[in-house]
Formats: C-alpha cells, sequence, structure tokens
C-alpha cells in the first residue's frame, strides 16, 4: 500500500487514487487540488485536462506539461488557506505550495488559485502564481534590552551573542 503523494497522511487507494480513477468526484476544493497535485506527480495528463474550466482547456499544453512532469518527484502539498471551496460552496479558492524536485533541486510552485463547482464537479479555473503574502514584521531588539526568549538576560548576553 503506498502513501498518497498529497501529504495527506492516507493511502493512494484510500485518497487521490478514486478521483483521479473517475471512480468519485472530489467532495471539496481542497481535494480536487490534491489529487491535480498527484495526478500532476504521476504523470495523469488525462485528470489534469478533465478538472480544467472549460475555458482553460485550450490554454492546457499537454506536451509540456507531460514533460515537467516525467522530471518531477513530490516532495509535499501545503494549504495555507481556504476560502470557501467546501462541500456545500459552488466556488473556492486557495493559496497553497506545492513542492518537488526537477532534475535534483528543490523546487515550489506557490498560487492562489480559484476553484468552481461546474454540474456539481470542482474544476480548476485560474491561478495567480506566487500570490503576495502578508509581509513579516520584524521587531528589532536593542542589544541591552531583555532577550526576547525570557531568560531575563540582555539580548546581547544571551541569544544576541
Amino acid at each position: 500500500m503506498s502513501m498518497c503523494q498529497c501529504g495527506s497522511g492516507q493511502s493512494f487507494d484510500c485518497c487521490c487514487g478514486p478521483l483521479i480513477a473517475g471512480e468519485r468526484s472530489a467532495p471539496t476544493a481542497e481535494a480536487l487540488m490534491r489529487a491535480r497535485y498527484t495526478a500532476f506527480i504521476r504523470g495523469d495528463l488525462g485528470y489534469l485536462d478533465r478538472t480544467l474550466a472549460p475555458e482553460k482547456r485550450a490554454e492546457f499544453d499537454r506536451d509540456e506539461v507531460g514533460e515537467s512532469a516525467q522530471e518531477a518527484v513530490a516532495v509535499g502539498l501545503e494549504v495555507r488557506v481556504a476560502t470557501g471551496g467546501g462541500e456545500a460552496d459552488t466556488e473556492g479558492t486557495l493559496e497553497y505550495i506545492a513542492r518537488f524536485k526537477m532534475r535534483g533541486q528543490p523546487h515550489l510552485h506557490h498560487e492562489l488559485a480559484t476553484f468552481r463547482r461546474r454540474d456539481g464537479e470542482w474544476v480548476y479555473v485560474d491561478g495567480t502564481v506566487s500570490p503576495k503574502t502578508a509581509p513579516r514584521t520584524v521587531t528589532k531588539v536593542g542589544r541591552n534590552e531583555p532577550c526576547t526568549c525570557g531568560s531575563g538576560k540582555k539580548f546581547k548576553v544571551c541569544c544576541g551573542g
């Protein structure tokens, strides 16, 4: 029993396998995204094509995607934020990071993806690659201020030294 490449911790046969095989539909936009990631890793271009919104299918470059899929080794899929996309919804967005190794080099694809239900089935509509996320805020600690770790020592003799 092989583990599913989507990172769910379930076996492929209990997770994305039945979706990719067409035995059942993705219940949520996230389930569809996980199955699309797994299909890409497995080189199942038919599933990727079938789960695209009809207006996007003409843009699907099967040869280019197939070539990338042959080189990709799954590292993991992280869904950061899901808005809508539930079992009772008709549309949703997911911010996700798909990680791969290609030719031995780490690669990531960070996207804000849009999904919708079409005839009861979730489809991938569109995405913005590398969406802007809230900037990190850094608080500068002076050398003579108390250390941020809570030791009670000055920063310069504790973590800042």
